[in-house]
């Protein structure tokens, strides 16, 4: 094969012109649909952990609703970001008693490792969402700052800003994000 060849030439620019396409729009959808957000302490290990940056894709709330066990990124407080998942939906009763978690008085079958949760803060007595409102647990139980604690409190859809759907960093554990 002749590397000084026109044809050879063309190939490798099409190709060329093919990856900096593909990477230019990938990097557009990226900027106008998603949002970076690194991850700060231990409350999601072992799906997520301290220093991670994942990518929240922000339009996909508009054309579907927000479900239970959705990993998510919102603000709270005084504008701080923090990545939990979706526990309890609006209208629904939450409650935690013996470290476990009861939705509508029912046992909540939490299928993301062995979360116990032994410090029920304001969940120790039946907390009813609202119709906007949303109940969030770290997936490291005790270790999280989430909807028990007053600092965060219930989370509205107003201040969810998506669903976290893929890890970018480190990148020896970039992957997919499984919210199912």
């Amino acid at each position: 094969m002749d590397l000084q060849s026109p044809r050879f030439v063309s190939e490798i620019a099409k190709w060329v012109i093919g990856v900096v396409i593909a990477v230019a729009l990938a990097a557009m959808l990226i900027w106008a649909f998603g949002n970076r957000v690194s991850v700060d302490g231990h409350s999601m290990t072992p799906l997520l952990s301290d220093g991670d940056t994942v990518l929240i894709d922000r339009l996909g709330y508009r054309f579907h609703d927000i479900e239970r066990f959705d990993v998510v990124s919102f603000t709270y407080g005084d504008g701080r970001t923090s990545v939990k998942r979706i526990i309890g939906l609006p209208g629904e009763r939450v409650r935690i008693t013996g470290g476990s978690v009861y939705i509508n008085d029912s046992l909540l079958d939490f299928p993301y490792g062995e979360a116990v949760y032994n410090v029920p803060g304001l969940a120790e007595d039946t907390v009813t969402l609202l119709q906007d409102e949303y109940f969030v647990l770290g997936d490291n139980g005790d270790s999280s700052e989430d909807s028990r604690f007053l600092a965060v409190g219930t989370v509205t859809s107003d201040n969810i800003e998506g669903r976290v759907w893929i890890r970018i960093a480190p990148l020896s554990e970039i992957g997919f994000i499984g919210n199912e």
